[in-house]
Order: structure tokens, then C-alpha cells, then sequence
């Protein structure tokens, strides 16, 4: 059976993948700042945007119905590092315009801030695959996961961009195959 875990997961070997890119330009002296523009993005509208939007919005609340707290727990720690995950962002993103504007030291700035957030999501995702997914798994009935992957879809249907998970899915490839990972 597909569950809404199951469809959590999918998502995250996608993000992994864009990781694995950032983690590669980093070890760059020259990296192409449309490929950095594009992973901003991509992060922005599908890890953030679309993914964490199903579990912040529909996958965590359905969670505090059945019990799990969202102040103290594992549903609190993915919450605080979903912050921080934005903080990251922010900052590859500000940096990516003082570089562009000439200030070549902003690359660093820019690189430390992509390392913090593949460091950050690596071990988030571990946390959610390994431990609050299977808790989850325990508590929710095929109904709750039938239940929440309807809401998924939707949630994706009525995503703000223009592109779908499956375009952003598609652009990571890409960059995947550019950078030979």
C-alpha cells in the first residue's frame, strides 16, 4: 500500500539527490551561479514550497490529533529544523546577489551556507525516516494514510508554482547529470 510516509520519503530521495549536487559544487572554484540560482529555487518550491508544506500543514497537525506533541518531541525538532533549513537558504540566496554584484567573497558565504543545510537535512531526514515516520506508522490506519495522501495530492495541485514536484524532480536529474553524481 502507498502510505502517506511512503509518499514523504519519495520526496526525500529527491531532496538527497539536490544535496548530493550541492555537496559537489562546494568543492568547486567556479561554481555556475544559474546552478545555484536553480537550487535555491528548487529548495524554495519543492523541499520547502511543496514537501515540507504537506508536513507542516496536513502531516504534523493529523499527527497532533492522534497524540503527538508539536511543542516538545520529534514533531517539534522537524519543525525548529525546518526553520533553520530556511535560515540556510536565506543565506546561500543573499549571498548569491553580494556575489553576483561582485563581492567574491560572498562564495564562501555561499558555500558554508550550503554545507549547513546538507548537513542539517541529511540528518533530518534520517530522523523522520527512521524514527517519527515509524512511529507514525504505528498510530495511523490505511484510512489516515488514504486519508492524507488525498490531501497531498491537492496540496501539490494547488502549489503556488507554476511547475509541479515532478518538474522540480526533473530539473534535480538534470543537475544530477550535469555534475555526473
Amino acid at each position: 500500500m502507498n502510505t502517506a510516509t511512503k509518499n514523504l520519503e519519495d520526496d526525500h530521495v529527491h531532496i538527497l539527490r539536490l544535496i548530493d549536487v550541492m555537496e559537489y559544487i562546494t568543492r568547486s572554484e567556479n561554481p555556475d551561479i544559474s546552478h545555484l540560482e536553480s537550487i535555491v529555487d528548487i529548495i524554495r518550491n519543492f523541499a520547502d514550497g511543496i514537501h515540507h508544506a504537506k508536513e507542516e500543514n496536513l502531516f504534523f497537525p493529523f499527527l497532533a490529533e492522534r497524540g503527538f506533541s508539536t511543542t516538545q518531541g520529534p514533531v517539534a525538532v522537524m519543525l525548529q529544523e525546518h526553520m533553520q533549513g530556511r535560515n540556510f537558504v536565506k543565506g546561500i540566496a543573499h549571498n548569491i546577489t553580494l556575489y553576483k554584484n561582485g563581492n567574491k567573497e560572498a562564495l564562501n558565504e555561499i558555500f558554508r551556507n550550503m554545507t549547513g543545510y546538507a548537513e542539517l537535512l541529511r540528518n533530518h531526514i534520517e530522523k523522520e525516516n527512521n524514527i517519527l515516520f515509524r512511529m507514525a506508522d504505528r498510530v495511523l490506519s490505511e484510512s489516515d494514510h488514504l486519508n492524507l495522501l488525498g490531501k497531498f495530492e491537492e496540496a501539490e495541485r494547488n502549489h503556488i508554482s507554476t511547475a509541479g514536484s515532478e518538474d522540480y524532480i526533473e530539473r534535480i536529474q538534470n543537475l544530477v547529470s550535469l555534475y555526473n553524481i
